[in-house]
């Protein structure tokens, strides 16, 4: 037996489990919560297993049964690994909370059945090496989620929740196996290495361009971006777990699939910029509604949304390597964040009033942006020995990101600021400058090979650059003004519509019918 055909480990042992445990779905079923996560603990390990070889022996395929490019198949790359990696370690500590914090529910074992199914669904998916594997398991993970949705029954939210997502789930299903009739027969196979190889080298048949718009289309679908992201900031009738492996693992589906497909996605430039256009609306959108929820679990919902949104940004600008960077570190954050929600309430506090706080003039804001850049551009030249080394792409989408050091650096200028807020948000600058380029640097290090190099922009890039480094830098100065603004009468109105998340979900359900989920009599 091939080792590559390690990776069918993880899934293998977790959806047995989920047989085992469909057959006692009442409360407390014997010794099942322990076999579910010593289930999760093994399919950890063969992970991390997988891992070892690749390291050892480098990337490789291995087709199950068929021949002449058809047939079920495992994928063993950077991309695969780390992904096995990550769903298989938060999927073991989201069913080592379940099995406590779901203990004697009426359904417990119908519950981690579901989650043993959902996570097995998920690890099958991002090691798929056929079109037709990955369709199954992208479907497969969908319809096991929509039975965790579900989970209690008599929830009129859940309910409509769940509705909504089925809908998108099935567009976004259509969608992909769409895209993957078009690749089988634009490249006449379904292995999915052998198409990605051929797209690299630049074989792009007239069904490639029509393929990418779809797996677009389905990534953004899944990846719940604006204006179809409503489902996801009313699943939070779901146990706590559920969020948790929905936010952390599920939602990052599209992201991945939009990674794997790389190679065909640059045969489409004009399909990146939709990307570009859409994640980086949804990611402002997202982030600033994100900041007017009074909720807890609403204000990580949006919070998801708006990570999710510069995911596929990231992917728009042909930053792969970041992509999954960013997806690993969500993931990580957000399983703590929904796992620990109890305490949430201070850390979010924490994060919005990192300490004391000074209120900023313009000119103290003017002078933050204008240090945080410099501290960046100076910090961006010691890596790269200069930007040249650095593609434009990367270099605008970390000027993004430090435009939110640079609204706390505006509050360390304020005239009334103490020495230690000036110092502290100096610090920030600095470390989340060095911190960006360092795993950027170790990004594109592991999917070196893997992954395809981030094309020289053209004049439509050029452009989207421009504008989103534009629009992302407007938002942050109003953000670093905002207290100097916050008692104007339309700030008030403003805040209202942003919590509301510019009611594109309250349209969605008119269009759905959703908000009219009746209890039958």
């Amino acid at each position: 037996m091939s080792v590559y055909l390690m990776p069918l480990i993880p899934p293998a042992v977790l959806l047995l489990t989920a047989l085992l445990a469909l057959t006692g779905p009442g409360r407390r079923p014997a010794g099942l919560a322990r076999l579910t996560e010593g289930a999760a603990l093994v399919a950890l390990g063969a992970a991390v297993a997988a891992a070892v070889v690749l390291a050892s022996q480098g990337a490789g395929s291995a087709r199950m049964f068929g021949a002449d490019g058809f047939g079920p198949a495992t994928r063993l790359d950077a991309v695969s690994a780390t992904m096995l990696v990550l769903v298989a370690f938060v999927g073991w500590v989201v069913v080592r909370y379940s099995a406590s914090y779901l203990d004697g529910e009426a359904r417990e074992g119908a519950f981690l059945g579901w989650l043993a199914a959902t996570l097995g669904s998920v690890l099958l998916l991002v090691q798929s090496g056929d079109l037709v594997q990955l369709v199954v398991a992208w479907i497969a993970t969908s319809l096991c989620l929509h039975r965790l949705l579900l989970f209690y029954r008599d929830r009129v939210p859940a309910i409509r929740a769940a509705r909504k997502k089925l809908v998108v789930a099935r567009i976004g299903d259509a969608a992909l196996i769409g895209a993957a009739v078009l690749l089988a027969v634009g490249y006449g196979t379904t292995d999915i290495a052998s198409i990605l190889a051929a797209a690299r080298a630049g074989t792009a048949p007239a069904e490639a361009a029509w393929a990418a718009g779809l797996i677009a289309l389905a990534a953004l679908l899944k990846s719940a971006q604006f204006p179809t992201h409503g489902w996801l900031t009313e699943v939070m009738e779901t146990p706590t777990p559920v969020s948790a492996l929905l936010h952390a693992g599920v939602i990052n589906a599209g992201g991945f699939l939009l990674i794997r497909f790389a190679d065909v996605m640059l045969l489409s430039p004009g399909v990146l910029a939709v990307l570009v256009m859409v994640g980086g609306t949804t990611a402002l959108i997202g982030g600033l509604a994100m900041l007017s929820q009074s909720g807890v679990k609403n204000s990580l919902a949006w919070s998801t949304i708006a990570q999710m949104g510069f995911m596929i940004m990231q992917c728009g600008l042909a930053l792969f390597p970041l992509a999954l960077l960013h997806i690993v570190a969500h993931s990580l954050y957000k399983a703590h964040a929904f796992l620990n929600y109890g305490t949430a309430v201070d850390y979010v506090a924490a994060i919005r009033r990192p300490g004391p706080i000074a209120i900023p003039s313009g000119g103290a804001v003017v002078r933050a942006f204008a240090l945080a850049l410099l501290i960046y551009a100076a910090i961006a030249y010691a890596f790269a020995l200069g930007f040249e080394a650095k593609s434009p792409q990367a270099i605008s989408l970390g000027a993004i990101l430090i435009f939110g050091v640079a609204c706390l650096l505006a509050q360390g200028l304020a005239d009334a600021a103490p020495r230690v807020l000036t110092r502290r948000t100096l610090t920030y600058a600095v470390a989340t400058s060095v911190s960006y380029f360092a795993l950027q640097t170790g990004a594109e290090w592991l999917a070196g090979g893997t992954l395809p190099a981030t094309p020289a922009p053209g004049p439509l890039e050029w452009a989207l650059l421009a504008l989103a480094v534009f629009c992302f830098g407007l938002v942050a100065v109003a953000q670093a003004l905002f207290p100097l603004w916050s008692n104007h009468p339309a700030a008030a109105g403003l805040r209202v519509h942003l919590s509301n998340g510019l009611y594109a979900n309250a349209v969605f359900d008119r269009l759905l019918g959703g908000w009219s989920v009746r209890r039958p009599s």
